[in-house]
């Protein structure tokens, strides 16, 4: 499945044979201290940057509108956010895993990009849209 914007993900993820709940980790970019200028610069276009976790949340599809709503919510918090790693946990028949049930695999995700491990996740930017990552060199 491609998946182009936040919305076509919240689409698929209301389709899915069993119940969804949705993963989600709100992170910031900045310049490392050894970044050269160019990098430097990059950051601050907003093209790159060492990712840091802000804040995040888990939901179920129903109880996300689309993604502007989503990211009002977000702005609620004051956290100004680079990007946001969205992953799905599927839970059996109608039954949703809980919030309980997703705690661990949340903390785990935050691990995982506070550990450059984000192979696995989908990042979107600011506008919705699926990026693709690469290393900051290049």
């Amino acid at each position: 499945m491609n998946i182009s914007n936040f919305d076509e993900l919240l689409q698929a993820a209301r389709q899915q044979a069993d119940a969804q709940r949705l993963l989600m980790v709100f992170v910031g970019a900045q310049a490392p201290s050894h970044a050269s200028a160019a990098e430097r610069a990059r950051c601050e276009a907003g093209e790159a940057g060492e990712l840091t976790p802000l804040m995040c949340v888990d939901k179920t599809p129903e109880e996300i509108s689309d993604f502007a709503s989503l990211s009002a919510e977000a702005a609620q918090f004051g956290q100004p956010w680079a990007l946001l790693f969205v992953a799905g946990m599927s839970g059996q028949g109608s039954e949703a895993p809980t919030t309980e049930q997703a705690q661990a695999p949340l903390e785990g995700m935050v691990q995982a990009i506070k550990d450059g491990r984000i192979d696995n996740l989908i990042p979107f930017n600011r506008n919705g849209h699926a990026v693709r990552l690469r290393p900051m060199g290049g």
